[in-house]
């Protein structure tokens, strides 16, 4: 059996006005349809919360842990003076500044530490050296610590390269020959080191006669000498020396 549809009748109803009857549709009686659909305004991007994937586990951000709540022990000191010691520190040292009380003392913390260090899988120890105790790391790490080594060797600079690289860096762009006139003695050779170093580039060419090449300092310089900028340079006059005046 097929569904047809079927014409609305159309119904007399009395009207107020005349007494008489007018049509009216009965559809005028039917439900009013559905209010069509409003846009649902974004929520602001903060509010709207990740997709978690099926049997995903959300997981929180840590707070940052406050300064001034890590709580110390004879370990912890000791570690941190051993870390921030650039050579080995004899017991009786370590006794005086972590207040240990006795020789013993320290050295069975030195033990407790480097069982920790093991435990965990650390690259570096406790060793005893010289006479006293210092933080160095494995040996099996050498291959990669003597490129480092490499490295800073290669940025080491010479007085005379000092000297040179300072007069580039407050005079800049310059050129050599105006380095050489305040420096007294020829800087060709010095000025190509620094450049092999990475710390001083050619800029431009200087609008005089011949054309001559204008150094300068590059983005290394400022990083090894921990500069944001060039004016972040001292100041000549502090740079003084004040026996002299």
């Amino acid at each position: 059996m097929t569904d047809e549809k079927q014409p609305v009748e159309e119904q007399p109803v009395a009207s107020e006005s005349t007494g008489g009857t007018e049509p009216i549709r009965v559809e005028e009686f039917a439900e009013d349809p559905a209010p069509a659909e409003q846009p649902v305004s974004e929520a602001p991007e903060e509010l709207i919360e990740p997709e978690i994937e099926p049997g995903e586990v959300p997981v929180e951000d840590e707070p940052a842990e406050p300064e001034g709540e890590f709580e110390t022990t004879l370990e912890s000191v000791i570690e941190a003076v051993l870390f921030a010691s650039d050579e080995p520190l004899s017991v009786a040292k370590l006794v005086e500044i972590a207040e240990a009380g006795s020789v013993k003392t320290v050295r069975q913390a030195v033990k407790d530490l480097n069982k920790k260090y093991r435990a965990g899988g650390f690259t570096f120890r406790i060793e005893e050296l010289a006479g006293g105790y210092q933080m160095m790391t494995l040996s099996c790490f050498n291959p990669w610590l003597s490129k480092l080594i490499k490295v800073r060797s290669d940025n080491k600079l010479t007085p005379a390269q000092l000297e040179t690289l300072a007069i580039v860096a407050y005079k800049q762009p310059i050129i050599r020959a105006d380095v050489e006139a305040i420096r007294g003695v020829a800087c060709g050779e010095i000025i190509r080191n620094l450049m092999y170093k990475g710390m001083v580039k050619i800029v431009g060419r200087a609008e005089i006669l011949g054309r001559p090449m204008l150094y300068g300092t590059t983005k290394k310089f400022l990083d090894i000498f921990g500069l944001a900028d060039l004016k972040d340079l001292p100041k000549v006059e502090e740079l003084k020396n004040p026996e002299k005046g």
